[in-house]
């Protein structure tokens, strides 16, 4: 319901905002046929990514979803015509190093269990959808898709989504003030994320715009330890600072 709460959200925002720039919406078939297609994809990696902090930390859970940049980089290489340089490829062979090392759960002294391995993999497979959301929408903008009409398709792609996964994980279809009040938050945020991405998306190269706003997965490390919900041991510091060092490559054009 917290997924449902967000894309309500969303799409009263965008709504909002559409008729604020008295934007015209267009449904042709191309924006129709992308916007399922992105709207699904996203819905898809966000509640993935949920299910996968339920076992992760957010440090691990939100540096995996956010390394889709390698994914990125290698899809628009082949379907985009996107060069890829040396940088590029380094930064994929940082991005994957990171992972591993904080594939073993970090504890006192960097010792800990085994990291339950349907959680790692609902994160990898999370970050797969992201990155193929990523480069589909910059292809469907290619295609001559409308923007405007690709968001509310979304937006409402995380409203069925998220009643279809009410009804899967909670076995009802019920809204708690607390709910709405983070999918209120939540939805604020993605509104204002989506938008931002597609604008970039537009005006740049998607193996460029994505790897610098994945950057984000290092703000909710520190938002998470900050916050008392983790704490951060020797093999962390050095996943973390790889996976910057991975985006960093990643996002260089030359």
């Amino acid at each position: 319901m917290y997924v449902f709460g967000c894309g309500v959200v969303w799409l009263t925002l965008q709504l909002i905002y559409l008729a604020v720039n008295d934007t015209q919406l267009v449904f042709d078939e191309t924006t129709i046929l992308y916007g399922l297609l992105t709207g699904v994809l996203v819905a898809l990696a966000n509640i993935l990514l949920i299910e996968s902090l339920t076992g992760l930390d957010v440090s691990l859970g939100s540096m995996i979803y956010r390394l889709n940049t390698i994914g990125v980089v290698a899809i628009s290489f082949l379907l985009l015509s996107e060069d890829v340089g040396i940088y590029k490829v380094m930064g994929i062979g940082v991005g994957i190093f990171a992972v591993m090392l904080l594939y073993r759960r970090a504890g006192n002294g960097d010792e800990g269990g085994a990291i339950p391995l349907l959680f790692f993999i609902l994160a990898v497979v999370a970050s797969a959808f992201r990155a193929i959301y990523g480069v589909a929408s910059k292809y469907a903008l290619e295609e001559g898709a409308a923007p405007e009409g690709m968001l509310i398709i979304a937006a409402g792609c995380w409203i069925i989504g998220g009643l279809i996964y009410a009804a899967f994980r909670e076995r009802r279809v019920r809204i708690t003030g607390k709910k709405a009040v983070y999918a209120l938050i939540s939805g604020v945020l993605a509104f204002v994320v989506v938008n931002a991405l597609i604008e970039a998306l537009r005006l740049g190269e998607a193996s460029v715009v994505v790897p610098v706003a994945n950057l984000s997965f290092a703000v909710a490390m520190v938002i998470s330890v900050g916050l008392g919900m983790e704490a951060l041991a020797g093999r962390k510091y050095v996943a973390i600072g790889c996976a910057i060092l991975s985006v960093f490559l990643l996002a260089q054009t030359v």
